[in-house]
C-alpha cells in the first residue's frame, strides 16, 4: 500500500460482525516465554507503526469491539468512525499487562493525558458516543441492521478525502505527524 500511488485512502474494517479487532489471544500469549513475548510486542508495535506511516489518510470503520490491540489499531489510523454500539478500551490492566503497541503514545495525544491515564489505569471500556465526546473518534453513527455503519460512515468520509489533491493530502498528513513529534 505504501508504494501503490493508485491508493489514495484506506479503510480498515472487520470481516467479523460485531468485532472490530479484539485484540491479542492471551491464551496463546499465555504459551509463549519472554523472548517470544518481546518478539510477538515488538512485532505488533512494527505494525502500527507502519500503519500510522502510510503516506495516504486511513480510516479504522470500528463497528464492534475494539479491545487491546484492536484499539491501538484504530488509533494508528488517522481517522476512527464508531458505531454508537462500538465498545473500545485499552483493557490491558485489567490483565496484568500494558498497551504494547503504541497506545500509551497515542491515546494521550487523541484524548489528553489525564483522560488517556484514567482509561488505561481502569482498563474501562466505553461505547461510541463516548468516544466521540472526548475526541477518540472522529464520528460515532448509529448501528444499521447490517451491523456495517461505521464502515458506511468511513466510505462517505473517504469520498470526501478522494477528490483532494493527493500531494496535498499526503503532504498534509506528514506535516500533522512530524509537527506533533515536535
Amino acid at each position: 500500500l505504501r508504494f501503490d500511488e493508485q491508493v489514495r485512502v484506506v479503510v480498515f474494517k472487520s470481516q467479523v460482525k460485531g468485532v472490530f479487532c479484539a485484540g491479542a489471544d492471551l491464551k496463546e500469549r499465555a504459551k509463549m516465554d519472554d523472548a517470544e513475548v518481546g518478539e510477538f510486542v515488538r512485532r505488533l508495535r512494527n505494525l502500527m507503526d507502519e500503519i500510522a506511516a502510510l503516506p495516504v489518510p486511513t480510516i479504522a470503520a470500528i463497528d464492534g469491539y475494539a479491545l487491546g490491540g484492536g484499539l491501538e489499531l484504530a488509533l494508528a489510523c488517522d481517522l476512527r468512525v464508531a458505531a454508537s454500539s462500538a465498545k473500545m478500551g485499552l483493557i490491558e490492566t485489567t490483565r496484568g499487562l500494558l498497551p504494547g503497541a503504541g497506545g500509551t503514545q497515542r491515546l494521550p495525544r487523541c484524548v489528553g493525558i489525564g483522560l488517556a491515564k484514567e482509561l488505561i489505569f481502569t482498563g474501562r471500556q466505553i461505547d461510541g458516543e463516548q468516544a466521540a465526546s472526548m475526541g477518540l473518534v472522529n464520528h460515532s453513527v448509529p448501528q444499521n441492521s447490517e451491523g456495517d455503519a461505521a464502515y458506511q460512515r468511513a466510505l462517505t468520509l473517504a469520498k470526501e478525502i478522494l477528490p483532494q489533491a493527493p500531494f496535498a493530502v499526503k503532504m498534509g498528513k506528514l506535516a500533522i505527524n512530524k509537527g506533533m513529534e515536535v
